[in-house]
């Protein structure tokens, strides 16, 4: 019989033991938990290690108390005491880290927003934390099988939130596409969160000339601060540099 390796990831202590142990009665069933992000994560990393790799996980929405968006993600591997602790966070960090998983968050009451932020992070399923251990088990089931589960009464606020996000990122890669090669590398640098004499020293550049840059980038994206132009160039996908491996190019091949 081939066993379903559920890791469940709460930090009501309760729950998450009483949960276990129904999900443990299942035959097919084998179910560890974690009462944190950290937690999980080191639980993801020993398993993983061990070649035990958890199939589904089942995250608290509002594991380490409730957040308005998704804080940046860290990798699995950079997991610790000060990482990832929400649980949206936690959603989009294990999809980086070890994309083959596959995430139910629980939640304690309907959210379209917050369901909506689930998808966009990873995670395959939103359901109740109140719904019966049948349902539970058709969700673990069936995300296995690639299919993604939400409650009928939100399907149309998740769709609707997703729409217009679909439209903000549009608006946000067209802005992004306007502007110059190399003032899409000092927004890498931004992302990244160097100040000026750093992309400086980075690119080669005067630090005159980078402020330059960094203003065109602030007028061309129609914002008035490095934060807006960083939560911009997110919704477009623009990721930050590679502090360890990039090469930048001398001179002004990309200006």
């Amino acid at each position: 019989m081939v066993r379903i390796r559920v890791l469940v990831v709460d930090d009501h202590r309760i729950f998450a033991e009483s949960l276990a142990a129904a999900l443990a009665a299942e035959p097919d069933v084998e179910v560890s938990a974690a009462g944190s992000g950290p937690a999980a994560l080191r639980s993801l990393e020993r398993a993983a290690a061990e070649g035990r790799r958890f199939d589904v996980l089942l995250v608290d929405a509002d594991l380490g108390g409730n957040v308005q968006g998704i804080r940046p993600a860290v990798s699995v591997q950079d997991g610790n005491e000060e990482g990832l602790v929400d649980g949206i966070s936690l959603v989009a960090g294990v999809r980086t880290g070890q994309p083959a998983v596959r995430i139910v968050v629980l939640a304690e009451k309907d959210d379209p927003r917050r369901a909506a932020l689930a998808l966009q992070a990873g995670a395959s399923g939103w359901v109740a934390k109140d719904c019966s251990l049948s349902r539970l088990l058709t969700v673990i089931r069936g995300v296995l099988r690639e299919e993604t589960h939400l409650p009928p009464a939100l399907l149309t606020g998740v769709l609707r939130e997703l729409t217009a996000a679909r439209k903000h990122r549009t608006e946000s890669e067209q802005l992004v596409e306007s502007l110059t090669p190399r003032e899409r590398e000092v927004l890498r640098c931004m992302v990244a969160g160097l100040g000026r004499k750093a992309v400086a020293e980075r690119l080669f550049l005067s630090p005159h000339t980078v402020r330059t840059h960094m203003q065109n980038v602030l007028g061309k994206l129609g914002v008035h601060s490095t934060l807006a132009a960083v939560a911009l160039a997110r919704r477009a996908g623009v990721g930050p540099v590679d502090l360890a491996g990039d090469v930048v190019e001398r001179g002004g091949q990309l200006a």
